[in-house]
């Protein structure tokens, strides 16, 4: 077969369909509905015979024909969609390959768009492919086609992506509607470094919120590979080889159908592409005027961090990098405890689809700082799903000296508590930003009080236990409490019997100097001579 015979007959095989499509179903592993299909270029000529891909496209390519191919596959798929639809066939999109020589020399969009609408093919059942390597050379031109397709409401899909040269960069340039993953080029084990390269390119494709196709799925295996990590849309041969009209339209009764989504579903207040753009405001934020935060992913009991703040790495004092906090498993810097509450609070935040607020203790471990145990407060909230997979952002707060000096004053007011069931004393806690206060067991046993007290000391006041005469100069001690002093104490008569204690306070505060509790204490107030006597 030499070009002379593929130039000499191409236009009797456009003329009388020669040329023409067949279609390779795509399906989504995990419910096996159909999601679309791609038209796939054929030539089977009755003096030629039957001819292959890459026996006539180079050719074609080398002397401008692949345009007349192309809008005559075009014209096709049209035609087809439009059977159907006048049929009532069920129908799914159906993928149609443009070149860089339809885009580089020949006003390709006008030519496409016509045609639909010629068939009257509603443009949602019609999808153009770009093969990455298309786009060298010319970016600029490309990201202009693109923006008049999606003008005219096409969804474009990036063919073959993975076998180029720049993916990341033609990622970034072109908003592509849907990738599809060019399986060929990670042969080999999954568990090795291709299926970590996979892996990345599918969380990248969530997180922009673009459907990802893996094409070229031979195995059970790969097809198990790809929906593990979130990818259940395939097409290839493990499902169908390319098939031509006449068993597509039995599949399109067979099968039922679904449309492919995104991977990831972001909140409605969270643009994807915003927050990760190193310009945008969003990142500007996060960066800069919120204080310590993180973005992490869930998925079946899997925590994985993906992105730190400045601040969130000063929170945690041990002088790490933020490459050193996301190569860490974070489950490993809790016990199992802390890691139950943490996992608690992630089903809370997904139950109620709202912020929660969550303490727990983990060891870091640095070179410059050794072991430590520190306590984080993390404000958590999901901003991301994708089926089984989830999105959170989290501010923290290192509150270990806050926990350590509670502790201490906890640990200080147990041992008073229980000293004071020996003695002829009374205490109790008060909650200086509430006005809540908790007695012990004598307060509520001998003075009738219940286990929470709100708007102390007026209840109190109202029961006689602190009496009239001094009722003022006690609402003022918790105006003074409010405002800072450190310790109170006087001689009070207390209960309608005016029987005398000694009442103090002692006031704890926070790390920044802001009162937070009160601690009280009513000791009985024995007279000398009568101790003499008993004695």
């Amino acid at each position: 077969m030499n070009a002379e015979d593929i130039i000499r007959r191409f236009d009797e095989a456009i003329e009388k369909n020669y040329i023409f499509p067949e279609y390779q179903p795509q399906i989504n592993h995990a419910t096996g509905r159909l999601i679309g299909a791609e038209a796939l270029m054929r030539w089977e000529d009755p003096k030629l015979g039957k001819l292959y891909p890459n026996q006539f496209i180079p050719v074609m390519e080398e002397y401008d024909l692949i345009y007349r191919a192309d809008i005559h596959l075009f014209s096709c798929v049209c035609k087809f969609l439009k059977k159907c639809i006048d049929e009532a066939i069920p129908i799914v999109p159906i993928s149609v390959n443009m070149s860089r020589h339809d885009i580089f020399n020949h006003d390709y969009v006008e030519a496409v768009e016509s045609i639909r609408k010629a068939y009257g093919v509603p443009v949602e059942y019609i999808r153009l492919e770009l093969t990455e390597s298309s786009v060298i050379g010319g970016m600029e031109l490309v990201v202009g086609v693109l923006e008049q397709l999606h003008a005219h409401g096409y969804k474009v899909e990036m063919d073959d992506f993975g076998s180029g040269y720049s993916s990341l960069n033609v990622l970034k340039e072109l908003e592509v509607d849907v990738i599809k993953l060019d399986m060929y080029f990670f042969t080999g084990e999954l568990d090795k470094r291709g299926g970590t390269i996979i892996t990345t390119v599918v969380n990248m494709a969530k997180w922009l919120g673009i459907p990802v196709i893996a094409e070229g799925v031979e195995t059970a295996e790969q097809a198990e590979f790809m929906k593990s990590i979130g990818c259940n849309y395939i097409q290839g041969y493990l499902y169908y080889k390319p098939i031509s009209e006449p068993v597509l339209i039995r599949e399109l009764r067979k099968r039922d159908h679904e449309t492919a989504k995104p991977a990831m579903q972001l909140v409605d207040t969270m643009d994807a592409a915003k927050f990760w753009s190193p310009d945008s405001l969003e990142t500007l934020i996060f960066n800069h005027y919120v204080g310590g935060a993180c973005i992490f992913s869930y998925k079946n009991g899997r925590l994985e961090l993906l992105r730190v703040n400045d601040k969130y790495t000063q929170e945690l004092g041990m002088n790490m990098s933020a490459k050193q906090l996301i190569d860490t498993n974070p489950w490993k810097l809790m016990d199992e405890e802390n890691k139950e509450i943490y996992l608690n609070a992630i089903n809370k935040a997904l139950d109620t689809d709202d912020e929660v607020v969550v303490e727990t203790w983990r060891t870091l471990s640095s070179d410059c700082c050794g072991d430590e145990n520190i306590c984080i407060r993390s404000t958590i909230r999901m901003i991301g799903q994708a089926t089984d997979q989830y999105l959170f952002y989290a501010m923290i707060q290192n509150i270990t000296a806050e926990k350590r000096q509670y502790m201490h004053v906890l640990s200080s007011e147990q041992r008073f508590l229980r000293a004071a069931e020996q003695a002829n004393m009374y205490a109790w806690e008060y909650d200086i930003r509430t006005k809540e206060m908790r007695p012990c067991f004598r307060c509520m046993r001998d003075l009738g009080l219940p286990m929470l007290v709100k708007n102390y000391p007026e209840p109190a006041i109202e029961m006689g236990i602190f009496q009239p005469d001094y009722a003022d100069m006690y609402r003022d001690w918790h105006k003074q409490l409010e405002e800072g002093v450190e310790h109170l104490e006087a001689i009070m008569p207390l209960t309608v019997g005016r029987v005398p204690f000694h009442v103090r306070y002692t006031t704890e505060f926070d790390e920044n100097g802001r009162p937070l509790k009160a601690y009280g204490s009513a000791t009985l107030v024995v007279d000398e001579e009568e101790n003499k006597e008993e004695s």
